[in-house]
């Protein structure tokens, strides 16, 4: 391989890299966003949020895409570059943790909510079951499955 090539494959790398530690520094700026969002129980932020997370996800998978088929071409200089990857797995792993809290969170007031919908529909205490369409029945009450 001619040096030319060698040093623009090393500058993609190098390169790769700095954009993922940037959308990963994004995503978690994003998450805590939304964590904001979630609290305030604002809804447009919140949908901004989601979008922004969900493109900066794609991002991702396309930047370690690229840095994966970079490493294979360069295995010398992905290896003097192991310390920039484990600063960016670091900042995913505390971006899934973030992802989670926020997935909790979320958990947590949608029980809260279809426990005062029980409540007002008078259903209280059932369990909630399926119907053949999908839909979510919460109702013990009998129902004719078919007519002779």
């Amino acid at each position: 391989m001619n040096i030319q090539l060698q040093h623009e494959l090393n500058d993609a790398l190098t390169a790769v890299l700095g954009d993922m530690q940037q959308a990963v520094d994004q995503l978690v700026r994003v998450l805590e966003a939304e964590r904001a969002a979630l609290d305030t129980a604002n809804n447009e932020a919140l949908d901004h949020a989601g979008a922004r997370k969900q493109a900066l996800m794609q991002q991702l998978e396309q930047l370690d895409a690229e840095r994966q088929l970079l490493s294979r071409e360069q295995p010398a200089l992905a290896d003097a570059l192991e310390p920039v990857w484990a600063r960016i797995v670091q900042s995913l792993r505390h971006s899934h943790l973030l992802n989670q809290r926020n997935g909790s969170a979320v958990n947590q007031r949608l029980s809260q909510v279809r426990q005062a919908l029980a409540v007002l529909t008078g259903h209280a205490g059932e369990s909630e079951l399926y119907g053949r369409s999908g839909e979510l029945h919460a109702s013990l009450r009998s129902q004719v499955l078919a007519a002779a």
